[in-house]
């Protein structure tokens, strides 16, 4: 399938909990699936693992999996597991297993994607990523708050 101007297809995983997908990008071997296994144990259900199709509808952008690997997900030194799949998901988050985060409190950081802005986290290489990034996705950021707590 030819990718239109409002589709492209990424290397990337995706995973979503109550319509709200992250997609989880990085070089081959970075952790993509992996943290997609981890959101999976914590209740996210899987978008697409290795490829997915974004697709840009209105000033959203939705997540899916091409057809020959819809349903699955490598786990590394395992094999291909079977998983439940979430059909329909906008992208609320990016998250880039490349980058490590240094910052206790990051600035907020953004990236485009088919002309969408959309929120971006970079690794934290914590064992706390996975739920935060759960929670990000159930909750979203706090925005309203005048000055960060503790210093």
């Amino acid at each position: 399938m030819a990718a239109s101007p409002d589709q492209h297809i990424v290397h990337a995983s995706a995973v979503a909990v109550e319509g709200r997908a992250v997609l989880i990008t990085g070089a081959s071997g970075s952790g993509k699936s992996g943290l997609a296994l981890m959101l999976m144990a914590y209740g996210a259900r899987l978008v697409a693992d290795d490829r997915v199709i974004l697709t840009r509808e209105g000033a959203a952008l939705r997540a899916y999996a091409p057809d020959a690997i819809r349903g699955g997900i490598e786990a590394r030194g395992v094999g291909l597991l079977n998983a439940v799949v979430e059909e329909d998901s906008r992208v609320a988050l990016v998250v880039i297993m490349d980058e490590m985060e240094t910052d206790r409190l990051p600035p907020r950081r953004s990236t485009n994607l088919l002309g969408i802005s959309l929120p971006l986290l970079h690794n934290t290489g914590t064992a706390l990523f996975a739920p935060a990034v759960l929670q990000y996705l159930r909750g979203g950021e706090m925005t309203d708050i005048s000055e960060p707590w503790g210093s």
